[in-house]
């Protein structure tokens, strides 16, 4: 039956007009999936994908830096150190270990909104890996050594990405002056302050509140039947934690900015640097998907309107780019300039404003849209060929979006954005009194002594 099903479907296809099929561009294809939730509040999503014999496992806890509290950061991150330290029948890195003998490999990240685990490994590993993970879920070795042992790992982290490097500290001064209620304010590293300061007793108690069944979503796509996988869920994640608390996310809303908030350093860059961020939506918001489009506009790639303008015409800067940043709650539309030599920081607002302003005034191009548009559809094709990257897909829909069914329809939400709609999230988000603008200055070398 299959044989003939092939050459009916190719004749279909002939038959659309030429220029039909070449302005339709294929869509993604359907993500299958399942799902369940455990008595114990558990969410699972499921995805079979029988091209080749391997699975991925991921653990999305609903816990990131936003759920810290003030004088407390750098939990969240902590504990995706934490999670690899043993458990009750698991030794310290044997979690680890244990899947490259496997033949696999796993990993972790925290950000925002989230710590995600995640393991590929061959299929017939499945049933190890939940175990494993249903392991830490329930009894990870919160010991005072290892707590003092990561919380040294995370330090010389922050001293490694945060504070040694030239602009490693932009984003944390920039934040901590755009938000004054809500915890994006904080970078997910945290502070060292708030490291020193931290107890175990309240390091368990996050532990305790935030790594439960019922604030966690398991996601596992590859080589499996799923009637037998939940069979297995059930098994090893059933009875953890049956005592259900409500987990409280909310996070306090950023009140709307009214004027526009200035901060400059003087620090030791090779170059100067200016940084504007614009407070905005949350990932999958109606608003996001144009500000995506335009984010693309204006920086993706050498013919991208920053670049022209900023690098290749005017010969401002070495580095300008655009980020409409997806996060849970709203975020920050950042713009982000590292100055050429001799350039001045006023020149560089003044053509940073002009492409802003163009945005506003006047339509995109036909090419402009179309290859922006063409990115996002990359994204999605390439961005779909492995287990990893579908399951990965699927967790973001669930736990970011709480709408499984937006992994297929956001799709359609980038492909429907129009010039208009570019214009008027531009007119809407990049006014001067919804930004923080950072800028950065080299720092005068230090005087030498009379008697050096």
């Amino acid at each position: 039956m299959r044989a003939l099903l092939l050459p009916i479907a190719l004749t279909a296809i002939l038959a659309v007009p030429a220029a039909a099929r070449e302005n339709t561009p294929p869509k993604p294809k359907h993500l299958q999936y399942r799902e369940m939730t455990l008595q114990n509040g558990l969410h699972v999503v499921m995805h079979e994908d029988h091209s080749t014999p391997i699975v991925n496992v991921q653990v999305w806890y609903h816990a990131g830096s936003k759920n810290e509290k003030p004088g407390r950061t750098g939990f969240a991150h902590l504990f995706e150190h934490l999670m690899f330290k043993g458990s009750a029948h698991v030794a310290p890195e044997e979690h680890s270990r244990i899947i490259a003998r496997a033949g696999g490999v796993d990993n972790a990240y925290t950000n925002t909104d989230v710590t995600v685990y995640w393991e590929t490994v061959p299929a017939n590993y499945l049933e190890k890996v939940l175990w494993l993970e249903a392991d830490r879920m329930q009894s990870l070795n919160v010991s005072e050594e290892n707590f003092r042992q990561e919380r040294e790992v995370v330090k010389e982290e922050r001293l490694t990405r945060y504070e040694n490097p030239p602009y490693g500290d932009l984003y944390e001064t920039l934040y901590e002056n755009a938000f004054h209620t809500h915890p994006y304010h904080h970078m997910t590293i945290g502070s060292m302050a708030d490291l020193n300061a931290a107890s175990i007793a309240e390091v368990r108690d996050f532990y305790n509140l935030f790594y439960t069944p019922n604030n966690a979503t398991l996601v596992i796509a590859g080589d499996f039947h799923t009637d037998d996988v939940m069979s297995m869920v059930k098994k090893y994640f059933g009875d953890i934690r049956q005592d259900i608390v409500r987990v409280d996310r909310a996070a306090p809303p950023e009140p709307p900015q009214t004027e526009e908030r200035r901060i400059t350093r003087e620090k030791a860059v090779p170059l100067p640097a200016y940084v504007a961020g614009y407070h905005s939506p949350r990932d999958g918001d109606p608003d996001y998907y144009p500000l995506q489009i335009l984010s693309s506009i204006l920086s993706d790639g050498r013919s991208s309107r920053l670049y022209q303008s900023l690098i290749y015409e005017k010969k401002l800067a070495v580095d300008a780019g655009a980020d409409a940043l997806s996060t849970e709650d709203p975020n920050l539309f950042v713009v982000q300039v590292i100055l050429n030599r001799g350039a001045s920081l006023a020149d560089v607002e003044k053509a940073v404003d002009e492409e802003l302003t163009r945005l506003k005034t006047a339509p995109v191009t036909d090419e402009e849209l179309e290859k922006a548009k063409t990115g996002v559809r990359a994204q999605y094709t390439f961005g779909r060929q492995s287990v990893q990257q579908k399951a990965s897909a699927l967790g973001h829909a669930a736990v970011i979006h709480d709408d499984l069914g937006s992994v297929d329809n956001e799709y359609d939400l980038f492909m429907k954005v129009t010039k208009d709609d570019i214009m008027r999230v531009a007119k809407k988000y990049l006014r001067p009194e919804n930004r923080t603008v950072l800028t950065v200055t080299p720092a005068a070398p230090p005087q030498r002594g009379a008697n050096q």
